[in-house]
């Protein structure tokens, strides 16, 4: 349902433009474009594309909604005034775009809150990707009093030492990267944990 309710979202604004765009020139050149952030959005939502999801709803709702204002005024430079019936479709299109832009600046704020009360660990991807030879012995999340982490054990099947296998990782030093574009301030920060033995441990956290 999840996924029908997202490929809808992507495709609204292209149909929405099918439905006024009054020449072929400029109704083919704001269509391409529609259907080209669509389809970008869509490999978003589907883990195609690596890109944080609510950063990447709210820039393609600006960027629709510009793009559709936009080849209604370059229309109405080259066309014939617009008819009655033409004008009615214009002003539900730009109902629809203005709710479905209201819908997602409020997801979004929600969604801005819920990571202020840090009440969630970094997803897998966060975690480096692992070398060949080495392996994951198991992987879990935790929360305390400062926040929710999550953590990885790692080993090697080629007998490499704790400090080779930290070399390998390139973990040597901790590093932190940011986590989103707008909605999502946070770092997430990697490092390893100081244990003992032939395993290293992997943890990744929120640095707000």
């Amino acid at each position: 349902m999840l996924i029908v309710l997202g490929i809808f979202f992507a495709v609204a604004p292209a149909v929405v433009w099918m439905m006024i765009a009054r020449t072929r020139p400029v109704g083919f050149a704001i269509g391409g474009m529609l259907v080209a952030g669509a389809s970008l959005l869509i490999g978003v939502q589907q883990g195609w594309i690596d890109a944080p999801r609510p950063d990447a709803h709210l820039l393609f709702t600006v960027f629709a909604s510009l793009l559709v204002a936009c080849g209604v005024r370059l229309e109405g430079r080259h066309e014939n005034p617009p008819s009655p019936k033409w004008i009615s479709l214009r002003n539900g299109a730009t109902g629809f775009l203005g709710m479905q832009f209201a819908l997602t600046l409020v997801v979004g704020l929600l969604y801005a809150l819920m990571l202020s009360e840090g009440s969630d660990a970094p997803p897998s991807k966060a975690l480096p990707s692992l070398p060949p030879g080495i392996t994951m012995v198991n992987e879990g999340t935790s929360c305390g009093s400062g926040g929710c982490w999550r953590a990885a054990t790692v080993t090697s099947q080629d007998g490499l030492s704790r400090p080779e296998i930290i070399r390998e990782l390139g973990l040597q030093q901790g590093s932190c990267h940011s986590s989103g574009w707008l909605l999502d301030w946070r770092d997430v920060c990697v490092g390893v944990t100081k244990n003992t033995g032939e395993n290293v441990t992997i943890n990744a956290s929120w640095r707000y």
